[in-house]
C-alpha cells in the first residue's frame, strides 16, 4: 500500500488542470523563478521548529553519539596500530 503526498501532509492535493499546465509552460524564466521562491516560502511556513528543551536534548544525544563513535574509532586505530607493530615491528 503506497501513501500519496496528500495522505502524509493531511491536505488533499488537487490535480493541475490542462490550462494550469499550459500556464506553467508559458511562464518566462523570471516567472518560473518567482514561482519557485513562492513555493519555497510556502514550504518554509510549514516548518515546525523545536522548543529550547527539545533542541538541547537533540544536541546532547548527537554529542554523546559523536563522542562514542570517536572513542570506538580511536580504539580500533590503537588496536590496529599495535597489531601492525607486532606483525611488522
Amino acid at each position: 500500500m503506497s501513501e500519496s503526498a496528500s495522505a502524509t501532509s493531511g491536505r488533499p492535493e488537487r490535480a493541475r488542470s490542462a490550462s494550469e499546465e499550459k500556464d506553467v509552460k508559458k511562464r518566462g524564466i523570471f516567472g518560473r523563478i518567482a514561482l519557485f521562491f513562492r513555493q519555497v516560502i510556502a514550504e518554509l511556513k510549514k516548518v515546525v521548529r523545536p522548543t529550547r528543551s527539545e533542541l538541547m536534548t537533540y544536541f546532547v544525544v548527537v554529542l554523546a553519539f559523536v563522542l562514542a563513535i570517536g572513542v570506538f574509532v580511536g580504539l580500533l586505530d590503537l588496536g590496529f596500530g599495535q597489531l601492525v607493530l607486532w606483525v611488522f615491528g
